[in-house]
């Protein structure tokens, strides 16, 4: 049975259970031949519980069911710290502290190999420096500072630092990082300070943004906001900020009961304007104020100042105990200058956290696990309104989790 998470190690109060990583699978022998990549990864659980990572080459229309097509994931669960790119998946082993790279082979989910990794049992956030080399950081709480690693993956060499983000004070004890950003030659850090507890924890009032000078890591400035707390989210699991095409960057912050557990402040979208280096002071969307009148997680660039936001509806869910499993989740549209938002009509999403979102050539494709009405692949387009069911995934499918495109 899946259950709800509440881990120490970011907040984020997960979809469906608590995460112990793929390790027990079995080293690729030299006369194994590797499956060719596809132009679509897709990982699914199925209602018998079973996970399967598939490969598409179409989104569009179809069905295909992930038990005939895919590669088991054994053990499970892998859905929420998985890295794509380029026909591989990469994650962080919480157990043994390593980075392992995985790949699909004979119609199995298998581990390539790993590397060792010093201080970073959790991976908060990450960024791919070139097509080859890859940034990961996440807060070490032994050492009270955020570790990060920057990795060659063709051959899984490794650095490591620390950066300069302050520790948790006074009575704060973990601290999350929820956005990092490559902006003008300096690296900003989006990040909160939390109380917890056994099962329960707090996120302090203040979200802090660090302003660093890169590749040097030295702090430029750190600024601090109130209007709302918990900025972003661990990026592995789903996209919480962007750059448009002017260069502005947006980010949300997610208060609400799955991340921040502060549901008194507002969801809300900030900005910083392109080389402005200041979160705009001017701007604020205030999700929970909007028609949405709800908590938010997911935030999805679609283009021409047009985003998508994944919104809790209220009434339809109990708590945390049925969060994950209720369909509840609603889709708008948003117009970020204006301010204005646009409910998409798709059947009620569940699921608490999910990379459901890819955007490709103009066009939204949505991943949708709504109970009754079955699991699909939406097709959205933004610029016309059209909106139309594509990939169906058999109905034994009980979540799409994730879906992505192999080669970026």
């Amino acid at each position: 049975m899946i259950h709800r998470y509440r881990g120490v190690v970011h907040f984020a109060l997960l979809i469906f259970c608590a995460i112990t990583l793929l390790t027990g699978c079995r080293k690729t022998s030299p006369e194994e031949k590797e499956t060719p990549a596809r132009k679509y990864s897709i990982y699914a659980m199925m209602k018998n519980g079973k996970e399967y990572i598939l490969q598409a080459d179409s989104l569009a229309s179809g069905e295909i069911n992930p038990e005939r097509a895919g590669a088991r994931v054994v053990p499970a669960p892998l859905y929420y710290d998985l890295i794509v790119r380029d026909g591989r998946y990469y994650s962080v082993d919480r157990r043994t502290g390593s980075f392992v790279r995985y790949k699909v082979a004979n119609g199995e989910f298998v581990r390539d190999t790993a590397i060792a990794l010093k201080g970073i049992s959790s991976l908060e956030n990450y960024n791919w420096l070139t097509r080859d080399s890859l940034m990961i950081m996440g807060y070490d709480d032994k050492a009270r500072a955020v570790g990060y690693a920057k990795i060659r993956v063709s051959d899984l060499t490794v650095s490591q630092g620390t950066m300069p983000i302050p520790a948790p004070f006074g009575g704060y004890n973990w601290l999350s990082i929820g956005f990092s950003q490559f902006l003008d030659n300096k690296l900003y850090i989006g990040y909160c300070y939390h109380t917890y507890a056994l099962n329960n924890y707090t996120t302090g009032d203040t979200i802090y943004t660090a302003v660093l000078e890169y590749p040097q890591l030295k702090t430029l400035k750190i600024l601090k906001d109130t209007r709302s707390v918990y900025p972003g989210g661990v990026n592995t699991r789903q996209s919480h900020s962007f750059v448009t095409e002017n260069g502005d960057f947006y980010f949300i912050a997610c208060p609400g009961i799955a991340s921040g557990n502060y549901p008194e402040k507002p969801t809300g979208i900030f900005r910083i304007r392109h080389s402005k280096e200041e979160i705009d002071s001017d701007y604020f969307f205030n999700i929970s104020a909007s028609p949405i009148q709800n908590h938010g997680y997911g935030f999805w660039y679609v283009g021409n100042g047009k985003a998508i936001v994944r919104t809790e509806r209220k009434g339809l869910y109990t708590g945390m105990k049925d969060h994950y499993k209720v369909p509840h989740f609603d889709f708008y549209l948003l117009d970020l200058e204006k301010q204005t938002t646009s409910r998409l009509p798709l059947p009620l999403d569940k699921g608490t956290v999910r990379q459901c979102v890819l955007v490709e050539d103009g066009i939204a494709h949505i991943t949708v696990s709504s109970g009754n009405e079955g699991c699909y692949v939406w097709q959205f387009n933004p610029a016309t309104g059209s909106l139309k069911k594509g990939l169906k995934l058999s109905d034994d499918t009980e979540y799409i989790l994730r879906l992505e495109r192999l080669n970026e």
